[in-house]
């Protein structure tokens, strides 16, 4: 029985972690949870899995009272504080909160299953030297990297040519792109294969997502992002590729549901089989009539190639890059910026950088403040 800590417990891959735990309670059990403002659906979450401890980001009060047993703590510092309990972590937080909660769960030495792409992104390079001089340990979990690592079964990628990640294209894959500047938040979120958060979603529709993914291998597999390719597969079935030296490949293939991720991340940190019980769709592949892959249009899909170029440019300039993105997406989904303005607005203000190294949290939390007051001023054009 292993103990696990979820962070972002009413999100959609904290509900689909607890959904694996309900599936397999002989071998997990919830120690702690984090939610933001979902504060009945914490409470359901509270009354079935009773967790020791829940960190809330709105008034407690009410849910102290009636779950006097549990522990609820509030605050930044409280919240790096739980991720480092549990035996097990799950980071399902969005976004660039969740750099200091793993910064300090790999300080501890926990294991991690990590859903989080922005923190690796943003601070790569110190959550790398940790893992290589700690004793702590990341599992991915985004469906494409969970393939990956399925594939090598965790070993180096010693005789790798190259990693290729699939994308499904999002809901904009075939839309002319003379419409790109009258498309609504609405559209964006509805992502074809997937059901994802608003912000995810639209990184989903510019493939911002996909060029985060990039960075985020490179760092996890130890590669160069020159090895590590995309291609756009609609149905959302293979996941990834590793083409190997010998001219072999391997892919991994599931159904779109991250409950196949998790759950082999889950098992991995715990050291115990492969689970049974995922609750996903047995894949058949003889229903699967045509498995169809395109390759990435840079006009239709400017916003890869930005990731790239901010990644060959190092230092701070990714975690500008992902802060830039959380701005201009939020005010894409608050209708203070049109779709075809998210990208073009990050490269503006990826120019403006002048580039500091990133090499500690406080030149990460500096650049991040850079992009994110940047873009604010930037958005005064584009209004």
């Amino acid at each position: 029985m292993k103990t696990v800590t979820i962070l972002g417990c009413t999100g959609s891959i904290g509900t689909q972690t607890l959904d694996v735990i309900r599936r397999n309670q002989e071998f997990f059990s919830v120690y702690a949870l984090s939610a933001w403002s979902n504060e009945s659906l914490l409470a359901e979450q509270i009354r079935e899995f009773s967790p020791r401890v829940v960190w809330f980001g709105g008034d407690s009060s009410r849910l102290a009272r009636e779950y006097p047993s549990v522990k609820f703590v509030t605050g930044e510092d409280s919240l790096s504080e739980v991720a480092c309990s549990g035996e097990i972590v799950v980071v399902g937080i969005v976004g660039f909160a969740a750099l200091r909660p793993v910064f300090a769960a790999l300080e501890a030495g926990c294991s991690i299953a990590l859903a989080n792409k922005e923190c690796l992104v943003s601070g790569g390079e110190i959550i790398t030297k940790l893992l290589r001089e700690g004793s702590g340990k990341i599992v991915p979990v985004d469906s494409e990297h969970s393939s990956i690592y399925q594939a090598l079964r965790g070993t180096d990628t010693t005789g790798v040519r190259q990693i290729i990640l699939t994308a499904s294209g999002g809901p904009f894959l075939h839309t002319p792109i003379t419409e790109f500047p009258s498309l609504t938040p609405e559209q964006a979120v509805k992502h074809p294969r997937w059901s994802m958060g608003a912000k995810i979603s639209v990184d989903s529709a510019t493939l911002m997502n996909k060029g985060l993914e990039v960075i985020e291998a490179a760092h996890i597999f130890d590669l160069p992002e020159s090895r590590v390719g995309v291609v756009i597969h609609p149905e959302s079935i293979v996941h990834g590729f590793v083409e190997f030296d010998d001219e072999s490949s391997i892919a991994c293939l599931f159904h779109p549901d991250m409950r196949q991720p998790i759950s082999y991340a889950l098992s991995t940190l715990a050291g115990i089989p492969r689970l049974v019980s995922t609750g996903v769709p047995k894949l058949h592949l003889p229903m699967q009539r045509s498995l169809t892959y395109y390759d990435v249009d840079p006009a239709r899909f400017p916003a890869l190639e930005l990731c790239r170029e901010a990644y060959r440019r190092g230092g701070g300039a990714c975690t500008v890059l992902n802060a830039s993105n959380e701005v201009a997406v939020n005010s894409f989904l608050e209708r203070k910026l049109r779709f075809s303005e998210i990208v073009p607005l990050v490269s503006s203000v990826l120019e403006q950088f002048p580039g500091t190294p990133s090499d500690s949290m406080e030149a990460i939390l500096e650049a991040d403040r850079f992009g994110r007051s940047a873009t604010e001023r930037e958005l005064k054009k584009f209004s």
